[in-house]
Protein backbone atom coordinates (compact mmCIF):
# COMPACT_ATOMS: atom_id res chain seq x y z
CA UNK A 1 0.00 0.00 0.00
CA UNK A 2 2.66 2.92 -0.96
CA UNK A 3 0.49 4.86 -2.32
CA UNK A 4 -2.68 6.03 -0.63
CA UNK A 5 -4.86 8.20 -3.27
CA UNK A 6 -4.35 9.01 -6.71
CA UNK A 7 -6.47 10.77 -9.38
CA UNK A 8 -8.08 8.31 -11.41
CA UNK A 9 -9.61 6.50 -7.85
CA UNK A 10 -13.55 6.67 -7.82
CA UNK A 11 -12.79 5.78 -3.77
CA UNK A 12 -10.80 7.52 -1.41
CA UNK A 13 -9.27 4.89 1.04
CA UNK A 14 -10.58 3.86 3.92
CA UNK A 15 -6.91 3.58 5.57
CA UNK A 16 -6.79 7.73 4.91
CA UNK A 17 -7.74 10.15 7.84
CA UNK A 18 -10.68 11.04 5.44
CA UNK A 19 -11.76 7.63 4.81
CA UNK A 20 -11.29 6.91 7.91
CA UNK A 21 -13.63 9.69 9.95
CA UNK A 22 -15.97 9.28 6.90
CA UNK A 23 -16.85 5.24 8.21
CA UNK A 24 -15.53 4.64 11.27
CA UNK A 25 -16.62 7.53 12.29
CA UNK A 26 -19.67 8.48 10.91
CA UNK A 27 -22.16 9.72 13.50
CA UNK A 28 -24.98 10.35 11.58
CA UNK A 29 -25.33 6.53 10.22
CA UNK A 30 -23.36 4.17 12.28
CA UNK A 31 -24.78 1.07 10.77
CA UNK A 32 -20.90 0.44 9.23
CA UNK A 33 -19.38 1.01 12.62
CA UNK A 34 -21.40 -1.61 14.41
CA UNK A 35 -20.99 -4.57 11.78
CA UNK A 36 -17.36 -3.65 11.82
CA UNK A 37 -16.89 -3.86 15.19
CA UNK A 38 -18.75 -6.95 15.46
CA UNK A 39 -16.48 -8.75 13.23
CA UNK A 40 -13.43 -7.31 14.30
CA UNK A 41 -14.49 -8.68 17.90
CA UNK A 42 -15.83 -12.11 16.74
CA UNK A 43 -19.42 -11.54 18.42
CA UNK A 44 -22.53 -13.53 17.11
CA UNK A 45 -24.48 -11.12 19.39
CA UNK A 46 -25.44 -7.76 17.25
CA UNK A 47 -24.16 -4.43 18.53
CA UNK A 48 -27.89 -2.50 18.26
CA UNK A 49 -26.11 1.41 19.19
CA UNK A 50 -22.77 3.24 19.92
CA UNK A 51 -22.44 5.77 21.49
CA UNK A 52 -18.92 7.94 20.57
CA UNK A 53 -16.33 9.32 23.16
CA UNK A 54 -15.57 12.60 22.45
CA UNK A 55 -13.28 13.73 25.36
CA UNK A 56 -12.05 10.20 26.43
CA UNK A 57 -8.41 10.76 24.02
CA UNK A 58 -8.58 14.13 24.08
CA UNK A 59 -4.84 14.92 22.80
CA UNK A 60 -4.54 11.66 21.88
CA UNK A 61 -7.29 11.32 19.10
CA UNK A 62 -5.14 12.09 16.25
CA UNK A 63 -1.63 11.49 16.32
CA UNK A 64 -0.27 13.19 12.75
CA UNK A 65 3.32 11.55 13.32
CA UNK A 66 2.68 8.45 11.55
CA UNK A 67 -0.90 8.95 10.43
CA UNK A 68 -2.74 7.44 13.17
CA UNK A 69 -6.64 8.16 13.55
CA UNK A 70 -8.15 6.58 16.96
CA UNK A 71 -11.79 6.57 17.87
CA UNK A 72 -13.55 5.58 21.22
CA UNK A 73 -17.05 4.75 21.80
CA UNK A 74 -19.21 2.61 23.74
CA UNK A 75 -21.88 0.16 23.16
CA UNK A 76 -25.67 -0.40 24.44
CA UNK A 77 -23.81 -2.55 27.24
CA UNK A 78 -21.09 -0.10 27.87
CA UNK A 79 -18.33 -1.53 26.78
CA UNK A 80 -15.71 -0.24 25.33
CA UNK A 81 -14.29 0.11 22.06
CA UNK A 82 -10.94 1.61 20.99
CA UNK A 83 -10.32 1.67 16.70
CA UNK A 84 -6.57 2.78 15.76
CA UNK A 85 -5.94 3.09 12.28
CA UNK A 86 -2.03 2.90 10.95
CA UNK A 87 -0.81 3.26 7.83
CA UNK A 88 2.91 3.93 8.65
CA UNK A 89 5.63 1.75 10.42
CA UNK A 90 4.67 2.13 14.10
CA UNK A 91 7.96 0.07 15.69
CA UNK A 92 5.78 0.37 19.06
CA UNK A 93 2.14 -0.33 18.39
CA UNK A 94 1.98 -2.91 20.68
CA UNK A 95 2.68 -0.56 23.88
CA UNK A 96 0.47 1.75 21.97
CA UNK A 97 -2.49 -0.69 22.17
CA UNK A 98 -1.80 -0.51 25.98
CA UNK A 99 -1.33 2.46 26.76
CA UNK A 100 -4.56 3.12 25.12
CA UNK A 101 -5.97 0.57 27.01
CA UNK A 102 -4.70 1.42 30.26
CA UNK A 103 -5.79 5.20 30.30
CA UNK A 104 -9.19 3.93 29.42
CA UNK A 105 -9.36 0.70 32.06
CA UNK A 106 -8.13 3.42 34.77
CA UNK A 107 -10.96 5.99 34.00
CA UNK A 108 -13.42 3.27 34.29
CA UNK A 109 -12.00 2.79 38.15
CA UNK A 110 -13.48 5.49 39.97
CA UNK A 111 -12.56 6.44 43.89
CA UNK A 112 -14.52 5.96 46.87
CA UNK A 113 -17.38 3.27 46.24
CA UNK A 114 -16.37 0.83 43.89
CA UNK A 115 -17.33 -2.49 42.57
CA UNK A 116 -14.51 -4.15 40.60
CA UNK A 117 -16.70 -7.00 39.21
CA UNK A 118 -18.96 -4.55 37.55
CA UNK A 119 -16.15 -3.49 34.92
CA UNK A 120 -17.19 -3.52 31.77
CA UNK A 121 -15.26 -4.99 28.38
CA UNK A 122 -12.43 -3.18 26.92
CA UNK A 123 -12.05 -3.76 22.87
CA UNK A 124 -8.48 -2.28 21.43
CA UNK A 125 -8.66 -2.62 17.76
CA UNK A 126 -5.77 -1.50 15.79
CA UNK A 127 -5.82 -2.18 12.27
CA UNK A 128 -2.38 -2.04 10.26
CA UNK A 129 -1.95 -1.25 6.85
CA UNK A 130 1.75 -3.45 7.56
CA UNK A 131 2.79 -6.71 8.90
CA UNK A 132 4.07 -6.50 11.87
CA UNK A 133 3.36 -9.56 14.06
CA UNK A 134 5.40 -12.49 13.80
CA UNK A 135 2.17 -14.85 13.01
CA UNK A 136 0.92 -16.06 9.63
CA UNK A 137 -2.72 -14.92 10.21
CA UNK A 138 -3.53 -11.67 9.30
CA UNK A 139 -6.37 -11.21 12.50
CA UNK A 140 -5.03 -11.65 15.98
CA UNK A 141 -7.30 -11.83 19.02
CA UNK A 142 -5.18 -11.49 22.29
CA UNK A 143 -6.16 -11.72 26.13
CA UNK A 144 -4.16 -11.89 29.31
CA UNK A 145 -3.18 -15.63 29.57
CA UNK A 146 -0.75 -17.76 31.77
CA UNK A 147 2.11 -19.63 31.01
CA UNK A 148 0.07 -22.91 29.79
CA UNK A 149 -1.75 -20.14 27.23
CA UNK A 150 -5.30 -21.20 29.75
CA UNK A 151 -7.15 -17.79 29.69
CA UNK A 152 -6.61 -15.49 32.90
CA UNK A 153 -9.33 -12.95 31.82
CA UNK A 154 -10.64 -11.50 29.38
CA UNK A 155 -12.12 -8.13 30.28
CA UNK A 156 -9.09 -6.34 28.12
CA UNK A 157 -9.42 -7.74 24.83
CA UNK A 158 -6.57 -6.12 21.95
CA UNK A 159 -7.81 -6.99 17.98
CA UNK A 160 -5.29 -6.67 15.41
CA UNK A 161 -5.48 -6.72 11.37
CA UNK A 162 -2.63 -6.65 9.26
CA UNK A 163 -4.06 -6.13 6.12
CA UNK A 164 -0.70 -7.33 3.81
CA UNK A 165 -1.12 -10.74 5.29
CA UNK A 166 -4.83 -10.33 4.06
CA UNK A 167 -5.02 -12.71 0.71
CA UNK A 168 -8.19 -13.75 0.21
CA UNK A 169 -9.87 -12.93 -3.17
CA UNK A 170 -13.58 -11.37 -3.68
CA UNK A 171 -15.01 -15.15 -3.96
CA UNK A 172 -13.61 -16.49 -0.76
CA UNK A 173 -15.24 -14.13 1.20
CA UNK A 174 -18.16 -15.19 2.95
CA UNK A 175 -17.89 -14.13 6.40
CA UNK A 176 -18.30 -10.17 7.57
CA UNK A 177 -14.49 -10.18 8.63
CA UNK A 178 -13.53 -11.36 5.59
CA UNK A 179 -15.59 -8.91 3.68
CA UNK A 180 -14.81 -5.74 5.79
CA UNK A 181 -10.89 -6.24 5.27
CA UNK A 182 -10.87 -7.26 1.53
CA UNK A 183 -12.67 -3.68 1.49
CA UNK A 184 -10.66 -1.93 3.44
CA UNK A 185 -7.66 -3.01 1.42
CA UNK A 186 -8.96 -2.84 -2.28
CA UNK A 187 -12.17 -0.28 -2.39
CA UNK A 188 -9.31 2.59 -3.09
CA UNK A 189 -7.82 0.37 -6.00
CA UNK A 190 -11.11 0.61 -8.51
CA UNK A 191 -11.58 2.71 -11.40
CA UNK A 192 -14.43 1.15 -13.04
CA UNK A 193 -17.95 0.34 -11.32
CA UNK A 194 -17.87 -3.24 -13.17
CA UNK A 195 -14.97 -4.44 -10.27
CA UNK A 196 -17.53 -3.82 -7.30
CA UNK A 197 -17.68 -7.10 -5.70
CA UNK A 198 -21.28 -8.47 -4.72
CA UNK A 199 -21.10 -7.97 -1.47
CA UNK A 200 -20.40 -4.44 -1.45
CA UNK A 201 -24.07 -4.02 -2.14
CA UNK A 202 -25.01 -5.18 1.21
CA UNK A 203 -26.17 -2.59 3.52
CA UNK A 204 -23.73 -1.71 6.24
CA UNK A 205 -21.04 -1.76 3.54
CA UNK A 206 -22.78 0.18 1.18
CA UNK A 207 -23.11 3.03 3.97
CA UNK A 208 -19.58 3.04 3.95
CA UNK A 209 -18.73 2.93 0.70
CA UNK A 210 -20.83 5.99 -0.05
CA UNK A 211 -19.21 8.14 1.87
CA UNK A 212 -16.13 7.41 0.00
CA UNK A 213 -17.22 7.79 -3.36
CA UNK A 214 -15.11 10.82 -4.30
CA UNK A 215 -17.56 11.86 -7.23
CA UNK A 216 -20.23 12.68 -4.70
CA UNK A 217 -17.93 15.41 -2.77
CA UNK A 218 -18.71 18.87 -3.11
CA UNK A 219 -16.05 21.18 -4.02
CA UNK A 220 -15.40 22.05 0.05
CA UNK A 221 -15.26 18.61 0.51
CA UNK A 222 -12.71 17.79 -2.18
CA UNK A 223 -10.64 21.36 -1.35
CA UNK A 224 -10.75 19.50 2.38
CA UNK A 225 -9.84 16.23 1.37
CA UNK A 226 -6.67 17.19 -0.51
CA UNK A 227 -5.22 19.13 2.65
CA UNK A 228 -5.78 15.92 4.68
CA UNK A 229 -4.14 14.18 1.93
CA UNK A 230 -1.15 16.63 1.70
CA UNK A 231 -0.94 17.11 5.64
CA UNK A 232 -1.03 12.98 6.08
CA UNK A 233 1.83 13.02 3.70
CA UNK A 234 4.41 15.29 5.23
CA UNK A 235 3.67 13.71 8.72
CA UNK A 236 4.09 10.10 7.25
CA UNK A 237 7.04 11.41 5.54
CA UNK A 238 8.42 12.86 8.92
CA UNK A 239 7.71 10.35 11.25
CA UNK A 240 9.85 7.77 8.65
CA UNK A 241 12.59 9.62 9.31
CA UNK A 242 12.20 9.69 12.80
CA UNK A 243 11.74 5.77 12.54
CA UNK A 244 14.85 5.77 10.49
CA UNK A 245 16.75 8.24 13.15
CA UNK A 246 15.86 5.19 15.77
CA UNK A 247 16.96 2.22 13.81
CA UNK A 248 19.86 4.01 12.94
CA UNK A 249 20.77 4.72 17.29
CA UNK A 250 19.97 1.29 17.64
CA UNK A 251 22.61 -0.27 15.08
CA UNK A 252 25.22 2.03 16.42
CA UNK A 253 24.11 1.48 20.50
CA UNK A 254 24.20 -3.09 19.42
CA UNK A 255 27.81 -2.43 17.24
CA UNK A 256 29.16 -0.28 20.23
CA UNK A 257 28.38 -2.77 22.65
CA UNK A 258 29.87 -5.72 20.49
CA UNK A 259 32.91 -3.68 20.17
CA UNK A 260 33.51 -3.02 23.91
CA UNK A 261 31.96 -6.51 25.10
CA UNK A 262 33.38 -8.66 22.95
CA UNK A 263 36.29 -10.24 21.16
CA UNK A 264 34.34 -10.64 17.61
CA UNK A 265 35.71 -9.61 14.37
CA UNK A 266 34.39 -6.77 12.81
CA UNK A 267 32.69 -8.95 9.63
CA UNK A 268 30.77 -10.62 12.34
CA UNK A 269 30.11 -7.77 14.12
CA UNK A 270 28.85 -6.26 10.94
CA UNK A 271 26.65 -9.40 10.20
CA UNK A 272 25.16 -9.37 13.73
CA UNK A 273 24.33 -5.71 13.70
CA UNK A 274 23.03 -6.00 10.06
CA UNK A 275 25.44 -3.19 9.23
CA UNK A 276 27.88 -2.48 6.47
CA UNK A 277 31.85 -3.34 7.23
CA UNK A 278 32.37 0.29 6.86
CA UNK A 279 29.81 1.17 9.37
CA UNK A 280 31.69 -0.74 12.12
CA UNK A 281 34.77 0.60 11.34
CA UNK A 282 33.45 4.19 11.79
CA UNK A 283 31.83 3.74 15.09
CA UNK A 284 35.22 2.06 16.07
CA UNK A 285 37.24 4.64 15.51
CA UNK A 286 35.20 7.16 16.83
CA UNK A 287 35.51 4.86 19.92
CA UNK A 288 39.45 4.81 19.76
CA UNK A 289 39.58 8.43 19.47
CA UNK A 290 37.24 9.15 22.62
CA UNK A 291 39.45 7.37 24.22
Amino acid sequence: MDTLYTDDQIFIPIISDYGFKATFGNETNTLFLRKALQALIKTETPIKEVKFDKNTFEGLTQDSRSGVYDLACTDENDNHFIVEMQYGEEPYFVQRMKFYSLHKFNAMVKKGKFDYGTLTKIYCVAILANTILPYKQYHTLANLRNELGELFDEQMTFVTIELNKFELQEADCQTDLEKLIYTMKTIHTVTQPIQFPQFWNEEWLKVAIDELDSRKMTPDERASFEMVVARNAEAVKAENKKIAEIRLADKVHIVQNLLSQTDFDLEKIAKIADVTLDFVKNIQQKLNSEK
